[in-house]
């Protein structure tokens, strides 16, 4: 099974920077969809962006267009999220995930087999 591991996170101001990134213990990603999810303290986990191998393609959540960016080191077998301009909104528990949805239910946190723990980002205004 695999398991993935965030890191990157943190407390910054808002207009601050962060970038995470997400690897998968003992496994590569190989040609999953990678994605990031976050969930705020009393709301449900929503979807922030995710990255297809096939094409390169990316998708975000509209409230991070032009803000975040997700991207991946084939390489190094790592996703990150480089999060800049970041919000108090954007404050919660971010969290990788890896599967094969359909195009159409790539936003569905249900179509991912794998998760990591989720790393805390708290921006302060």
């Amino acid at each position: 099974q695999m398991q993935l591991v965030e890191s990157g996170g943190g407390s910054v101001q808002a207009g601050g920077s962060l970038r995470l990134s997400c690897v998968p213990s003992g496994d590569t990603f190989g040609g999953l969809t990678v994605a990031w999810f976050r969930q705020a303290p009393g709301k449900e986990r929503e979807f922030v962006s995710a990255h297809r191998r096939s094409g390169g393609y990316t998708y975000y959540t509209e409230s991070v267009k032009g803000r975040f960016t997700i991207s991946r080191d084939i390489a190094k077998s790592t996703v990150y999220l480089q999060m800049n301009g970041l919000k108090p909104e954007d404050t919660g528990v971010y969290f990788c995930a890896a599967g094969r949805p359909i195009l159409s239910a790539i936003r569905d946190r249900s179509m991912y087999n794998y998760w990591g723990q989720g790393t805390q980002v708290t921006v302060s205004s």
